[in-house]
């Protein structure tokens, strides 16, 4: 069962309560006994699997970075900068 947060707006006492879905959104304060406000809270929420890293949805590079290569390219820059 899901736990809701509720506020008394007479007493401003926050408390929550495990109610079922089929329960009426309808509270009873445990301190000055009014009827009080379900509060609406932000869910969280949990990304997992592929699809959701912004490196899974770009484009391919036609060239990708290789440091062999790069290294190889070094050595040969070196060579000819030396003769």
């Amino acid at each position: 069962m899901p736990i809701y947060e509720y506020q008394c707006p007479n007493c401003n006492l926050q408390f929550e309560l495990k109610q079922s879905f089929m329960d009426k959104p309808i509270a009873i304060c445990p301190v000055c006994h009014e009827a009080a406000h379900r509060i609406f809270l932000p869910v969280p929420i949990l990304f997992k699997g592929p699809g959701f890293y912004i490196t899974d949805s770009r484009a391919e590079k036609e060239s990708k970075f290789d440091a062999k290569e790069l290294r190889k390219k070094e050595k040969e820059m070196d060579k000819g900068g030396q003769s």
